[in-house]
């Protein structure tokens, strides 16, 4: 809004023009039968724009360069004023030097004929012909002249170029009294509509969707997106009444270029915008999911679609906007493609390994993985390479290229966790005992709330240089590391204790010298009851009071 009354303010500094001509002088015939010729497209451009001029205002003759056999004067001189209008209303430049002055002039561009095109980008149906040895306006063009004049003019502010100049001719600041009577209407009227549409927005939409339960929502990311929709009104508001000021060819020109490029720039911010709301929608669809994977995916698709439309939006601006041909740029582009293909294998290995990452998910955020000499957990998945966190705190960048082709071993995965250690006890532990004790371990496992209970191998299988040892074989079912650790500290404690309670002596590598024992001393060898009820009953004992007890 800012920037529009900057630009119309600025009209008052610049001297004006009288025709939307670009007229040199010194190209200027000294003889005046020059300018009522039709010998040549230069002349019969000449004779058309020069005679509209407001120190030169004769319609009579410029009607004459499209006047047709069967239409009247006043026909042809209000079509006249009309095509004068509708060029100045789409500011196109009328280099009068740069037109050709040849009789015999031949269009290479256009099918070799005789015709002379202005602006083929702006008015392509807007031409000279030669006809009957003169050069005219083409039947054509004077056919499209009411539906040009009303596209150019559209909604009935065509009736406002007869009725402004009404207001005075004065000149001020080098613009007509009506002209500067306009551009402050035309100020006015952009103040108020910028009023009234952010009124609207902030208190009408944001309204409606607090009352609906989306507050947070409508000011986070639908009013941004709306107040953006409000600038393009603005600016779509600011293009059509700009023309009806008349003002000199070189503003009008170039403040019809700058609004034609913010006409896409500003389409270009609300799809930008738009991709966060794209965004915030799949987020909430990936929270709702168990996989972790596709909360990662949500950025990546973010910053992908962002990337796109700011792509497109700079091309569209660049072209349609600015008025820049892009064909050279996209050929050179797709000739360069091979070159950047090649010079960038890896990037685009990566990219495709990334993408296979996301298809097959092999492991998703959070997970703990080991793939060769990678060990930690995933905390990010990108387009070019996958964020490891070691179990030393350090961070490993893995291209996607290299995990895509890798053995990974996913322990995120996992249903259960392994625990596998062998417990040794002394070689003087009675068979009754170890019988006993073999029980107690089993006991433990099924009444602790985190071990898999269908599934578990606790035996008496093997004898050891030093020690007699029993296989202790079990599966936690947690989610984490963390969560095993807890269970396998709650598991050992409970074995210490049982141990404690039978009497159960743990082995570690020794040497043992026996002696016979001394009247005066005793031997260090315990001595065991001969009685396998006395250890059930010890077993029974620790099972009511620290298995039972954790019920």
């Amino acid at each position: 809004m800012r920037f529009t009354l900057i630009l119309l303010l600025s009209f008052t500094f610049f001297s004006t023009l009288s025709a939307q001509v670009i007229l040199d002088e010194n190209h200027i015939p000294v003889d005046l039968a020059e300018l009522h010729s039709l010998n040549s497209p230069y002349s019969a451009t000449l004779t058309f724009f020069y005679n509209l001029r407001e120190d030169n205002y004769d319609p009579e003759t410029a009607a004459e360069v499209l006047r047709t056999s069967g239409q009247s004067l006043e026909e042809s001189k209000r079509l006249a004023i009309q095509l004068k209008q509708i060029f100045d209303g789409n500011g196109v430049y009328v280099r009068i030097n740069e037109i050709p002055n040849d009789p015999n002039y031949i269009d290479s561009l256009h099918n070799n004929q005789s015709r002379y095109f202005f602006d083929t980008r702006i008015l392509p149906g807007v031409y000279l012909e030669k006809q009957n040895g003169e050069w005219k306006f083409s039947a054509f063009t004077v056919d499209q002249i009411q539906s040009l004049h009303k596209e150019t003019y559209p909604y009935g502010t065509d009736k406002l170029l007869n009725t402004l100049p009404k207001l005075g001719n004065e000149v001020y600041l080098g613009l007509h009294f009506w002209q500067l009577a306009g551009l402050f209407i035309l100020i006015l009227l952009l103040f108020l509509s910028h009023k009234v549409i952010t009124l609207v927005l902030d208190k009408g939409l944001l309204y409606a969707l607090e009352k609906f339960g989306y507050g947070y929502i409508g000011e986070t990311y639908l009013l941004p997106v709306a107040k953006v929709i409000s600038i393009y009104l603005i600016i779509i508001l600011t293009t059509i009444f700009i023309r009806i000021l008349q003002l000199p060819i070189e503003i009008v020109s170039w403040i019809l270029l700058l609004l034609n490029a913010a006409k896409p720039f500003v389409v270009t911010i609300v799809f930008y915008k738009i991709v966060d709301i794209v965004s915030m929608y799949f987020a909430m669809l990936a929270e709702r999911t168990e996989s972790t994977l596709d909360d990662q995916l949500v950025p990546l698709l973010r910053k992908t679609l962002k990337a796109f439309v700011v792509i497109v939006g700079t091309l569209y601006v660049l072209k349609e906007g600015l008025q820049v041909d892009i064909v050279p740029f996209l050929t050179g582009l797709s000739i360069g493609g091979l070159a950047f293909a090649l010079a960038a294998q890896d990037t685009i290995k990566n990219f495709f390994g990334s993408i296979m990452i996301f298809i097959d998910k092999p492991f998703q955020v959070g997970d703990w993985i080991t793939s060769g000499d990678v060990d930690g957990t995933v905390e990010e998945v990108g387009f070019r390479s996958t964020r490891i966190r070691t179990f030393r705190n350090s961070v490993m960048y893995i291209p996607n290229g290299k995990i895509a082709d890798a053995t990974i071993d996913n322990h995120g995965l996992r249903q259960y966790r392994r625990f596998y250690t062998t417990l040794t006890i002394t070689y003087d532990t009675p068979p009754h005992l170890v019988e006993a004790f073999v029980q107690g371990l089993r006991k433990i496992v099924e009444a602790h709330p985190d071990t898999r209970k269908d599934y578990y191998n606790i035996y008496f299988n093997n004898l050891s240089a030093y020690s007699q040892d029993i296989m202790f074989y079990v599966f936690f079912e947690v989610p984490n590391w963390t969560e095993e650790l807890r269970s396998r500290h709650e598991l050992l404690i409970s074995i210490v204790s049982l141990a404690n309670q039978l009497g159960v002596r743990f082995a570690f590598p020794t040497q043992t010298l026996h002696m016979e024992s001394f009247p005066e001393k005793k031997t260090l060898v315990p001595e065991y009851s001969s009685d396998a009820n006395s250890y059930q009953a010890k077993l029974q004992e620790f099972v009511s009071k620290e298995l039972n007890k954790k019920d």
